[in-house]
């Protein structure tokens, strides 16, 4: 089991900086415009699996949250799901017959709000799936909740539809916060999804939380942190809000003067670890937790932890194809992004024969060592330097000498220990795993001249 991070002010004062969440290495900001059709296809024939994971976004929401920097389009219209589902449908014609040899244990919806589809376009969708893909009897199938936007009877419809994970999206319970983002909901109704979601026997119940909103105090956040636990969720993630006004202009809405201060922010965290821990959460990594029960937690106990761009996952032997805009695939050594804009997209569908693929990389040798390096650190907190060195042919000292050596001064603070061939993260680096993964990534210093990362806590 992981330990739990120790908390210690000064090392957070040194080393709380911005840097990558590694949800993929290299991260998607190296990704390059040109590629198309034929280089899913070349990365499908070169990969050496027949497992996948499909990954579905819906970008569409009813109400704008100020907070939120993901790919979506504010509307109330249900006729435009149809449309989209129109063109989803052409993509899924287009791209399932190339993994006509591939089985599907994984099914994720993501958005946007998937839950924005109605209960027949939602069984349009499976059915859809269904009928071009082959699905393993025991495949895993999740869908992200807004517990404001969803229909009457449709937690039992998903179920009946063969999903058997949900991840409600809940950020807080508190009045004045929801407000202040544009999200008022109902504690008492978010309550009794959950209890509902329990009873129809879904396999996981995960829950999205968000700490740095404004109005936000240690205190409201403690409370909101305990009304959860009373709830009893599998998974909790408990992300860190970047304010980034200048990249996403909802943020423009929120008032600057309304944020918690750094230390506030950070004592909210600090509290959420000890909550979480006190109720037997097994802390997954970064802003993760887990039941020390669930699959999980299991899962980094033995070894078997992976990191994809859906986040921690126990599929890591699964290919992965995102369909729908935006959406990422990574086949092999190949990771490839449809187009971003929904008017982009629609126009790829129709043009280019069903496929909306335009940026991506083909991962070098390079990329694919620093890749298991990273993931091995970001999901187990050490490193078998033998291993990897064994896996790839290298010399690792002199292959890696300019990460030993950014290394150094996280040696000399105790925030890792090298020993025997392996580098352990201690308890007073745990919460620093993206600062250490970033020793190792050769893409980084281009990466942060372009673009600006949230903060490590």
């Amino acid at each position: 089991m992981i330990n739990l991070p120790k908390w210690d002010q000064s090392l957070i004062n040194k080393y709380n900086i911005s840097g990558p969440r590694y949800t993929s290495y290299p991260t998607a900001l190296s990704f390059n415009e040109g590629y198309q059709q034929h280089d899913l296809i070349n990365a499908i024939n070169s990969s050496s699996t027949n497992s996948l994971s499909l990954y579905i976004h819906i970008p569409f929401c009813s109400q704008l949250c100020y907070y939120c920097g993901c790919n979506k389009v504010i509307t109330r219209h249900q006729s435009k799901a149809d449309l989209y589902l129109d063109y989803l449908e052409q993509e899924i014609i287009a791209q399932a017959p190339h993994f006509s040899g591939y089985q599907v244990e994984q099914l994720h919806l993501g958005g946007g709000t998937p839950t924005f589809l109605s209960s027949t376009q939602m069984s349009r969708l499976i059915t859809l799936l269904h009928r071009y893909f082959k699905f393993a009897s025991d495949a895993e199938r999740g869908i992200e909740i807004d517990p404001r936007s969803l229909a009457d009877g449709m937690l039992e419809h998903l179920r009946n539809l063969g999903f058997n994970r949900v991840s409600f999206g809940i950020q807080d319970f508190n009045d004045a916060v929801q407000l202040a983002v544009n999200r008022p909901q109902s504690a008492s109704a978010v309550k009794s999804l959950l209890t509902e979601a329990r009873q129809l026997g879904f396999k996981s119940i995960n829950a999205d939380m968000i700490y740095g909103l404004p109005l936000q105090t240690p205190e409201s956040f403690k409370t909101t942190i305990e009304q959860l636990i009373a709830l009893s969720p599998d998974r909790v993630s408990v992300f860190n809000y970047a304010h980034l006004p200048e990249r996403f202009a909802a943020q423009r809405k929120i008032k600057d003067a309304d944020l918690p201060n750094a230390h506030d922010k950070l004592t909210m965290f600090k509290n959420t670890l000890e909550q979480m821990s006190d109720a037997g959460y097994q802390f997954i990594g970064m802003d993760h937790f887990a039941k020390t029960s669930n699959e999980l937690a299991i899962a980094q106990n033995s070894g078997q932890l992976h990191r994809n761009f859906q986040g921690y996952t126990t599929h890591g032997n699964c290919d992965l194809l995102g369909l729908g805009v935006s959406s990422i695939s990574q086949i092999g050594s190949s990771i490839l992004q449809n187009q971003k804009q929904l008017k982009a997209y629609y126009h790829d569908i129709e043009h280019q024969l069903g496929s909306a693929i335009c940026k991506g990389m083909q991962l070098s040798q390079d990329d694919v060592i620093r890749a298991e390096v990273i993931k091995q650190l970001i999901c187990h907190f050490q490193l078998d330097t033998r291993a990897i060195a064994d896996k790839f042919q290298i010399n690792f000292a002199s292959y890696f000498v300019d990460a030993l050596k950014a290394l150094d001064p996280l040696l000399a603070d105790g925030m890792i220990n090298i020993k025997n061939n392996i580098i352990t993260v201690t308890e007073r680096g745990n919460l620093f795993i993206r600062i250490i993964c970033m020793c190792f990534d050769a893409h980084l210093q281009n990466q942060i001249n372009a673009t600006r990362f949230s903060r490590v806590i």
